[in-house]
């Protein structure tokens, strides 16, 4: 549950300073002001575990989790689905300096699977200008799973340049 309250700290530290300085000052730096605590963070996934079991009942689901921003919240969010699930991993980058998006996608690691046929959710961290979410979307679509979702932690639209459906928000 700590680990989880400190990648949150950490996620809303990257949009506030930059990606290069948060690592440099990873120890350093405390908590100026906690934005969303522990146990509403908690209570949200727990929520958000038993509305995608609802909607699961009796499908074969596959969470692809988007590494490595999204790991703490893919295994809590894990853990809170009462579904027998399977899970991948991408790694997709659009970061090439800094902490603004280049609008440039590379996949840096694909799933190991093919989704053809299965229900997918991406899981997500941070949901921002949307063109790495963008990117994934279309890419998977072309592999024709039976239907692809999205379940993000936290939501930025203010700086969203694509329109889409977040099926699942955090906050």
């Amino acid at each position: 549950m700590l680990q989880l309250q400190a990648a949150l700290f950490y996620m809303i530290v990257f949009f506030q300073k930059g990606f290069n300085k948060m690592f440099k000052n990873l120890y350093e730096e405390k908590p100026k002001k906690v934005l969303i605590t522990q146990e509403k963070i908690f209570q949200r996934i727990q929520e958000l575990g038993k509305v995608i079991t609802t909607d699961y009942q009796n499908c074969e689901l596959k969470l692809i989790v988007i590494l490595k921003g999204a790991m703490v919240f893919g295994a809590d969010l894990i853990r809170a689905i009462s579904l027998p699930i399977t899970i991948d991993f991408m790694v997709v980058s659009s970061y090439e300096d800094g902490t603004e998006s280049s609008g440039k996608i590379k996949i840096l690691k694909d799933l190991d699977e093919s989704i053809e046929g299965i229900h997918v959710l991406i899981v997500e961290d941070i949901i921002d200008t949307g063109f790495t979410l963008e990117y994934i979307i279309k890419n998977l679509k072309d592999r024709n799973p039976a239907s692809l979702k999205i379940c993000v932690l936290l939501d930025r639209p203010a700086r969203r340049r694509f329109n889409f459906i977040l099926d699942y928000k955090g906050f």
